[in-house]
């Protein structure tokens, strides 16, 4: 099952699917992330290097 990069909460594959960058990182879930936000927290984080 998928999981989050910064949280380690679990997504569906659905999610992983939409969120997950070419690499297959999540860097943001609705249980770390507001759902509006979610697009924009992974960006951030991304940019920062926060996941890893």
């Amino acid at each position: 099952m998928p999981e989050c990069d910064h949280c380690g909460g679990h997504v569906s594959e659905g999610f992983e699917r939409v969120f997950a960058d070419e690499y297959g990182r999540l860097f943001a879930c609705p249980g770390c992330s507001a759902n509006a936000g979610i697009a924009e927290a992974a960006r951030h984080r991304a940019e920062n290097g926060k996941a890893l």
